[in-house]
């Protein structure tokens, strides 16, 4: 199913295809969990930014893998280059224009403990 989404000052917008139960990873790491983001991974050929690409701002911590994009205008975190999935994006459920039509498989992730948790996941998904 058709998602549509982006930041607050709508800057930034996008659209995915996505299935229509979702499986959504709620991290504690310091970042997600000081911003609320919860994560739906989207395989890049799946996702398209539609207007904003040029007022993103990007910024990187840590093993600086990741790459953590925000809206230069309103600051909010839609979606981002997770470590985790070199090939997809993870997506800010929050960020979603309307997510009342998908089913959400709610799954803990504890990215405070990144490395086991990753290993945990088996290659099933998670965020950097």
């Amino acid at each position: 199913m058709k998602i549509e989404g982006g930041c607050h000052c709508r800057t930034v917008r996008f659209e995915a295809e996505v299935p229509k139960r979702v499986e959504i990873l709620d991290c504690n790491c310091s970042i997600c969990s000081a911003t609320g983001f919860r994560h739906l991974i989207v395989p890049h050929q799946d996702f398209i930014l539609l207007s904003g690409a040029e007022m993103l701002t990007s910024y990187r911590f840590g093993t600086g893998a990741a790459e953590h994009l925000f809206c230069s205008i309103c600051g909010i975190k839609s979606f981002y280059q997770p470590r985790s999935h070199p090939e997809a994006w993870s997506v800010n459920l929050n960020a979603l224009d309307d997510s009342q039509g998908l089913e959400l498989e709610i799954s803990a992730f504890d990215g405070r403990n990144w490395e086991r948790a990753k290993q945990a996941l088996d290659g099933a998904g998670g965020p950097a």
